[in-house]
């Protein structure tokens, strides 16, 4: 039971992870420490598209799986057994990650022009107003 427990939750973190790295950017807009672990999982995202190391969270899975006596993620790990051919057919693999590339730079390239407009506002002080004050007349 435990193990089933164990591979499931590794699934919606999983999920989550996906998510966090096509959608991570925009909550960055929001609050901008977010960029951080953003970048750290696009480019973990880039090393796994690359295929020479295997996924702790597929690696925990196909572990908790087999102690609950299933069978393992398919060769492709996570994406292969949950995402392609189930949420989008197989024959777009290049479209979708094109999509997700291109959301992910939508989302860096929103929160570079967020920073900047931030960084250019004058800062205010409490209790005052936004407006500048009127010069006194000479």
């Amino acid at each position: 039971m435990i193990y089933r427990l164990v591979w499931q939750a590794t699934t919606v973190a999983h999920f989550l992870v996906i998510a966090y790295i096509a959608l991570g950017g925009f909550l960055a807009w929001w609050r901008p420490r977010l960029v951080w672990p953003h970048l750290a999982l696009c480019a973990w995202g880039l090393v796994q598209l690359s295929g020479l190391v295997e996924c702790p969270l597929t690696a925990l899975e196909n572990w908790a799986r087999a102690r609950a006596g299933e069978r393992g993620l398919l060769p492709g790990g996570f994406i292969d057994t949950y995402i392609e051919g189930v949420v989008y057919p197989e024959a777009y693999v290049w479209h979708v990650r094109l999509a997700v590339i291109a959301v992910v730079l939508a989302s860096w390239a929103g929160l570079a022009i967020r920073i900047r407009r931030r960084r250019r506002r004058p800062a205010r002080t409490p209790g005052t107003s936004a407006a500048p004050e009127p010069e006194a007349s000479r």
